[in-house]
């Protein structure tokens, strides 16, 4: 949106198209008289948006797909097209855009084909969109021209990742913020945001950083480089990073609500744009503690990896028939002695994984700092196969725990980011202590530490 900002201050005629159309060939997920309510809705929030940054609109016009995509003259060019493109070539260049399977719809096929057209049909003269609109574009160039209409230019920008780290998807709540969302719930969908410490490549940059005083207090950066280095050497907490996220988006938030909180017909567009009927239409398993399948185990057998020299494989008894086998990074950072035959707290419902053709079945939870690894240490009373819990997050989920996390969920890494070691060695998850029959689960000596 501040591209599109850029191109109008700078005197461009911007057309945005509402490509209902197409919409309705993604498996008719969303009704055609739904789609007619959401063509209102997003021309009443874009242009809430930019008057919110006091962007000038005069420029600014909005096309419906379906004004020009049904008549004579489009259709035949669509037969054209067709009669031109490979199968190749439409899956090719829907493949960022369009879920491939090996057996896709025709619609999915016709998809890029639709938005090549789209570019004479409101005779622009360049398009502007995200990198992963390149493949298109690039079949844009290449067929156009075969239909006697002129090559255009394409512009492009970085996608900004989803709250669960890959791309957003406008079918799942948590991996976006909604334009119309509130405060409270921004807060709680940053809460679950992927945010994998010390991780530079999928995470957003940020410049200013607010902290509680227990936390450390607020630090403030002169450049982005020293942000960067703190935050690989884990001195700054993900959650330092989605406070900051949280502030500066409800500036930008601010504006757009109280357009639609004073104006009743923009509330109803809304409504009738995303009413709770629709927007519940899927069930979507809820990240949450309670997911977990933490328990209590003993270190029964510790081998060292044949193929790495900083792995262990240990037997774990965890209550169940046989142990489990476990490949870990202690090896060189924790003694074997220290942990043969000790307590320890294994996550169980991990994706079994081969570390180095060695299958893993659980993963040993420490109390991780860039200088050293304690793994945490169950309450005397503990025993072999006792659940580990989350304070206030006891309950199961409705549908039971699941034996395997879904990984496309990233459960696991979205609940990482709030767990650590408080300033009492108490293992916690955001601020709530992991409990064995309602004693804490600590670490020996790293305080403030992360949970991996």
């Amino acid at each position: 949106m501040s591209k599109i900002a850029d191109f109008l201050k700078a005197g461009c005629e911007v057309t945005i198209l509402f490509a209902d159309l197409h919409a309705y060939l993604d498996n008719m997920k969303a009704p055609w008289d739904l789609l007619e309510h959401r063509v209102k809705y997003y021309e009443a929030v874009i242009k809430a948006m930019l008057t919110s940054i006091d962007v000038p609109l005069e420029k600014l016009k909005f096309v419906r797909g379906s004004s020009y995509q049904l008549q004579k003259d489009f259709t035949l060019d669509v037969y054209r097209l067709v009669s031109l493109v490979t199968e190749h070539d439409a899956k090719k260049a829907g493949a960022e855009v369009v879920k491939q399977v090996d057996h896709p719809l025709l619609s999915a096929m016709l998809y890029p084909l639709l938005q090549g057209l789209d570019e004479e049909y409101l005779n622009v003269d360049a398009q502007f969109g995200g990198v992963d609109q390149r493949k298109i574009f690039t079949f844009s160039e290449k067929y156009l021209p075969s239909l006697g209409y002129a090559k255009r230019g394409h512009l492009m920008n970085p996608m900004v990742p989803g709250l669960a780290g890959g791309k957003m998807s406008s079918s799942e709540e948590d991996s976006k913020i909604d334009l119309l969302d509130s405060a409270a719930n921004v807060k709680k969908k940053l809460k679950k945001a992927f945010c994998e410490p010390g991780n530079l490549e999928d995470n957003e940059k940020a410049i200013t950083i607010h902290r509680s005083p227990e936390n450390g207090g607020d630090v403030v950066y002169k450049n982005y480089t020293d942000l960067e280095n703190d935050f690989v050497a884990l001195k700054l907490h993900p959650g330092d990073l989605k406070t900051l996220v949280e502030e500066e988006m409800n500036k930008l938030l601010d504006p757009i609500r109280k357009i639609f909180e004073t104006n009743p017909e923009l509330q109803k567009i809304a409504n009738d744009a995303y009413p709770p009927s629709v927007k519940n239409t899927q069930t979507i398993e809820e990240t949450t503690p309670a997911l977990l399948d933490m328990r209590v185990g003993r270190i029964v057998e510790i081998h060292n990896h044949p193929d790495a020299d900083g792995l262990f494989i240990e037997k774990i008894a965890l209550g169940e028939a046989e142990p489990r086998t476990v490949v870990s990074g202690l090896r060189g950072k924790v003694d074997r002695e220290t942990l043969l035959n000790s307590l320890v707290v294994v996550l169980c419902n991990l994706k079994p994984a081969k570390v180095r053709g060695i299958e893993s079945r659980g993963m040993i939870l420490c109390a991780t700092t860039a200088e050293k690894i304690e793994v945490l240490r169950p309450p005397a009373n503990a025993k072999v196969g006792d659940r580990v819990v989350v304070d206030g997050y006891e309950v199961p989920p409705p549908t039971g725990i699941p034996e395997v996390l879904n990984p496309k969920r990233k459960h696991w890494e979205k609940l990482s980011v709030d767990m650590k070691v408080s300033q009492t060695l108490i293992a916690e998850y955001g601020g709530n202590a992991l409990l064995v029959n309602g004693e804490s689960i600590t670490a020996q000596t790293l305080k403030n530490a992360l949970i991996r």
